[in-house]
């Protein structure tokens, strides 16, 4: 086996269980290693440090799959952990509180580069890495014989991030079993959500936000809620079903707000008033400030504003405009439930962002909750860039 040998003293954060190794911690590799081959990364000094996938196209050069000297992966260890993963999310379908979730979280499980989401029986995989690349068949069998009730196992390989990783961009494809249906009706809590697996963000549906969709239900009885970004019509349908007074939509994308419209029919409940707006987030804001209206809650879930560090202050500034926008539109005493999903902003930063938003929108507000990805998005301790997504409501007070 080939081995990566790396400058000294970066090995620390191997020690410390981080999986990656980063292309300027690499003092030597043989040439001709293909990508997503097995490779041993030893010390400076000589020592071994576990084994991971190699990919030289990219600046993770190495995605560590074991720690551990003996334990050289194969196709059994893979379909190991793949077997862990699943039976770790056992309490989900034994609590039949939904049946869509994250079967694989990546690095998180052990699998880096891997992410499997579960829905109503069918699972769609992204394959984000070299390694991830080369294991995928055994990965996607593997599911196929441990996701319970498993009809079809597909891949979604339109990810930008796959070009970093020297692989191919395509679109759609079965893997195992069976073909999904154009459209899988999933069920969460009080809700029933249609998922467009093909075309859909990500998997098709925002699976991290489940817990903040409970929450943001929780405080929408008889509000007029304001929903940006909205998507398929998340954080509405759960606002409605928990009791809103008005619910507004809020998207750029007509395809979206379709699937949205469609959603809204799966749930049987009258008296709330159901408005869709195709609109830029931010002009649509900017009107609403214009006009005076005013909301008792507003939702902000945007896309990420930062792929990368260096976009940072960027993001930073789009985060506080869109916040300041919105905590100008709360009546007395509304709430305003905001989320980043970007990995390079912590949340200290996230923090900072809101009270300098806040300040300037002259307001005082009250923290009252904060969220995080479901426990089916787990985050290993050792790798801290899965704690990506972060979520404050917080409650003006003036």
């Amino acid at each position: 086996m080939e081995k990566v040998v790396l400058r000294q003293g970066r090995e620390r954060s191997l020690l410390r269980r981080h999986p990656w190794v980063f292309s300027g911690a690499v003092e030597s590799a043989p040439e001709g290693i293909s990508a997503g081959d097995t490779v041993e990364v030893v010390s400076h000094g000589g020592d071994s440090l576990g084994f991971g996938s190699f990919s030289p196209a990219s600046q993770i050069r190495v995605r560590m799959l074991s720690f551990h000297a003996g334990n050289i992966p194969d196709a059994a260890l893979i379909e190991s952990r793949v077997a862990a993963a699943v039976g770790r999310r056992a309490d989900f379908f034994a609590n039949a509180y939904t049946n869509a979730m994250r079967l694989v979280n990546a690095e998180s499980d052990g699998l880096p580069g891997v992410v499997a989401d579960y829905y109503a029986g069918w699972v769609v995989c992204q394959f984000t890495s070299a390694g991830a690349e080369f294991w995928k068949k055994t990965i996607a069998m593997a599911l196929m014989k441990f996701a319970p009730f498993c009809q079809g196992v597909a891949e979604r390989a339109d990810a930008d991030v796959r070009a970093k990783e020297g692989l191919p961009v395509g679109g759609f494809s079965v893997m195992e079993g069976a073909e999904p249906p154009g459209l899988i009706e999933i069920s969460e809590g009080p809700c029933k959500f249609l998922v467009d697996v093909r075309k859909g963000h990500k998997t098709g549906f925002y699976l991290d936000q489940r817990d903040a969709r409970l929450a943001v239900g929780s405080l929408a009885n008889g509000a007029e809620v304001l929903n940006c970004f909205a998507y398929t019509g998340g954080f509405g349908i759960f606002a409605r079903q928990c009791g809103a007074m008005s619910v507004t939509q809020v998207d750029v994308s007509r395809d979206a707000l379709e699937l949205a419209k469609k959603n809204e029919a799966l749930v049987h409940l009258c008296g709330t008033t159901m408005e869709y707006v195709e609109e830029d987030v931010f002009k649509y804001l900017r009107r609403c400030r214009d006009e005076n209206r005013s909301f008792d809650m507003v939702v902000l879930d945007p896309p990420k504003f930062a792929e990368t560090r260096s976009q940072i202050m960027k993001a930073a500034r789009g985060y506080k405009d869109i916040n300041l926008l919105a905590m100008k539109l709360l009546k007395p005493n509304g709430v305003l439930a905001t989320f980043s999903c970007s990995g390079a902003m912590n949340p200290e930063l996230f923090d900072k962002v809101l009270a300098e938003a806040a300040a300037d929108a002259g307001r005082d507000f009250q923290m009252i909750a904060r969220t995080r990805q479901g426990a089916d998005h787990p985050v290993a301790l050792g790798f801290p860039e899965g704690a990506y997504l972060k979520g404050v409501v917080l409650r003006a007070i003036d």
